[in-house]
């Protein structure tokens, strides 16, 4: 799915019937959904292993993201979606979970994307996912996404703000080899996460982690002090290379929680959130 979504970068390939996408100026949204969805023990295990949370009957809070990735990767392969997959930055995510979702619960999953959005540097697009079971909203998220490039018409709005994030904290190490871990058990196997060598094919100097195990991990090291009803938003700032080094602070804030991954260097941040009641 992911090799069909990169089609439309490659010259040539992506004038082809089936592959040649649609001008942005006519595009004005796509839904996908996958129905009876089955919310497996051996899934659900592999992927806490990997982003740190223990093992339970409910699934780890940003878990359900898993379910929609394949939505995501749908909708930008379509040849309606104006812009190729490869090249999509991953810069902002909202969770929401109205309640826990247990192991072996059936779900329905909608993904929907609408028209771009104003960006100084290029266009925002916003996959927004729906998890039901038996007709009640249980969890939902937008992961926001900027395409580089020409603008489209608007005022660009302000991204998320969090005000004065914690350093320091708790250094984590991660291996070489996290990206294709994570890409094992999350089916987001793009080549900026794998190794050296393909990752450089696409301007990085080495591989990077994926964005969503960096908000997974931060997560899973509070997730323990979060209602099962709560709001968490994050933005991604710099990228963390492989194998790397990393802090992670988190400060409560009231009723919610501020929290950060930060370089031990200089305290620059690879990713920024807070959490709320919902």
């Amino acid at each position: 799915m992911l090799a069909r979504a990169a089609l439309p970068a490659l010259p040539g390939v992506n004038q082809l019937p089936g592959v040649r996408k649609s001008p942005a100026r006519d595009f004005d949204g796509l839904a996908y959904r996958r129905d009876q969805v089955v919310v497996e023990r051996a899934r659900v295990d592999a992927y806490a292993a990997v982003c740190g949370f223990p093992r339970k009957d409910t699934v780890p809070l940003t878990y359900p993201h898993m379910l929609a990735f394949g939505l995501h990767m749908a909708i930008m392969g379509d040849p309606a979606f104006p812009y190729p997959a490869i090249g999509m930055v991953h810069v902002e995510n909202a969770i929401t979970a109205h309640r826990a979702i247990g192991v072996g619960e059936v779900l329905d999953v909608t993904t929907e994307v609408g028209a771009p959005r104003a960006h100084a540097r290029g266009a925002l697009l916003d996959f927004v996912t729906t998890v039901s079971a038996d007709g009640e909203t249980a969890w939902e998220s937008t992961s926001t996404y900027l395409r580089r490039g020409r603008p489209v018409e608007g005022e660009p709005a302000p991204g998320l703000v969090v005000t004065d994030p914690p350093t320091g904290g708790v250094e984590w190490r991660l291996p070489a080899d996290l990206g294709r871990t994570y890409a094992a058990v999350s089916g987001d196997a793009n080549p900026i996460h794998l190794y050296p060598l393909t990752a450089k094919a696409l301007g990085f100097p080495r591989q990077i982690a994926h964005g969503m195990w960096t908000l997974a991990r931060s997560v899973a090291a509070i997730e323990n002090r979060l209602p099962a009803a709560v709001t968490v938003e994050v933005a991604f700032k710099k990228p963390v290379f492989l194998p790397g080094t990393v802090d992670f602070a988190a400060r409560q804030d009231g009723s919610g929680w501020t929290f950060a991954l930060t370089s031990p260097k200089d305290g620059s941040p690879h990713l920024v959130g807070r959490t709320s009641p919902a």
